[in-house]
């Protein structure tokens, strides 16, 4: 959370609901700090529709950018290491297919209003790029492996 978003602990909700309701007015929203469990934010439905509104657009910009132009997707490429810096780790062929899939993936999550598929896809690739920064780890998942063990059971025949 930025530093305009007040914290409190959940229970200040619970125990102190006008107050804590009334910091709304204040920070667009309220971290809920919670002993048992995860963590909580609080807007107002204005704020979390002007939210949406905001990426949505960025979204269809973004999308339709990189579709209009010939020279759009390598402007969109040349741009990804700013806002992504580990895809300097990918290989060239894998940092375009990582640039079709974030827009494929933004557009698609627009359209239900679910981010989850975006934040998953981000989360993959930024492992994978992970995987090709440590040498070792690289080598290990490119080597040619000669031996064949065989199928591999289910994890319902193993328990």
């Amino acid at each position: 959370m930025s530093a305009e978003n007040a914290a409190v602990n959940f229970s200040e909700l619970v125990n102190k609901n006008k107050q804590t309701l009334a910091r709304l007015k204040e920070s667009p929203r309220l971290l809920l700090h919670r002993r048992d469990g995860e963590d909580l934010v609080l807007t107002t439905a204005a704020r979390a529709e002007q939210d949406r509104t905001v990426v949505s657009a960025a979204t269809r910009m973004l999308a339709a950018m990189a579709r209009r132009e010939p020279g759009s997707m390598e402007l969109l490429l040349d741009v990804l290491p700013d806002a992504f810096p580990w895809v300097r780790f990918l290989p060239e062929p894998d940092v375009h297919a990582f640039a079709v899939e974030l827009v494929d993936t933004m557009r698609a999550a627009d359209s239900i209003n679910n981010s989850a598929a975006v934040a998953q896809m981000l989360t993959a690739w930024e492992h994978t790029a992970e995987a090709h920064s440590d040498p070792d780890v690289r080598a290990a998942l490119t080597m040619d492996h000669e031996a064949d063990y065989g199928p591999v059971p289910s994890p319902e025949a193993i328990a």
